[in-house]
């Protein structure tokens, strides 16, 4: 049998008292996040505001695996570190920002590079799977392992002006995976934010729509957003959201 989740104390009912209010939420709903296990890949564009987000919102335990340190050049659009971070390991610098912002957060740093060897100690008993990273094998690898173990993807990525963001749940009927979207592995190549730039605001933008579709999964609120894809285009002051067929010959539809 479950355990009864633990009552909230007055200080968690205070912390989250505008989670609480919310009819799709409420207390069941808060207690729901304080028990939730989310892994993160990356710490960098992506991962730094979801963190940021997710730590706040009170999410119970967040994994991070990422490898890199924080550079100089990181600071214009991860904003969880600051100018004494420059150096770290960007998941050390990360557990510290969170331990600062909400001690209701269990973190759990990985400072490795994610590859099929670690997935399972990185994803164990993980609830949602969130990928901010930065090239598409490691999206490929990730997508694959999280359909296979049958945990929720939350998908995000940006670039210059540009981001896209969805949820993937490939072994529902009717619900696509990432390779219905992109095919079965696609010959291209990875463009940096180095090498292009990319507006640091915009990371935030996707970075908290990302955090909104995690929690959504973990207490789920208004339409389900599997199945459709976000696009966003800051130059065309835009949103569109475009829905994502499962594909018939796809893996997922086995």
């Amino acid at each position: 049998m479950t355990a009864a989740p633990a009552p909230l104390s007055d200080d968690q009912l205070d912390r989250y008292a505008r989670h609480i209010v919310l009819r799709e939420i409420g207390g069941a709903g808060q207690q729901a996040l304080l028990a939730a296990h989310v892994a993160i890949v990356g710490a960098g564009g992506i991962g730094s505001p979801l963190i940021q987000a997710l730590a706040a919102a009170g999410i119970g335990r967040l994994t991070v695996i990422d490898d890199d340190v924080v550079a100089l050049s990181n600071l214009q659009r991860q904003y969880l570190f600051a100018t004494a971070d420059v150096g770290r390991p960007k998941v050390a610098a990360a557990a510290d920002a969170v331990a600062r912002l909400n001690p209701d957060v269990r973190f759990v740093q990985q400072n490795e590079r994610l590859a099929p060897a670690n997935f399972d100690a990185f994803a164990s008993q993980a609830d949602v799977i969130v990928d901010g990273s930065d090239n598409f094998e490691t999206r490929l690898m990730v997508a694959d392992a999280a359909l296979a173990r049958r945990i929720p993807l939350v998908s995000a990525a940006v670039g210059q002006f540009e981001g896209q963001l969805a949820v993937y749940r490939g072994w529902e009927a009717g619900k696509p995976c990432y390779r219905c979207l992109v095919g079965d592995a696609p010959d291209r190549g990875d463009a940096s934010c180095a090498d292009q730039g990319v507006l640091g605001a915009l990371t935030g933008v996707l970075g908290s729509l990302a955090a909104i579709e995690t929690i959504r999964q973990i207490v789920p609120f208004g339409e389900d957003s599997a199945g459709k894809l976000l696009l966003v285009d800051a130059l065309a002051f835009r949103f569109r959201t475009i829905t994502v067929p499962k594909d018939p010959g796809c893996r997922c539809a086995a």
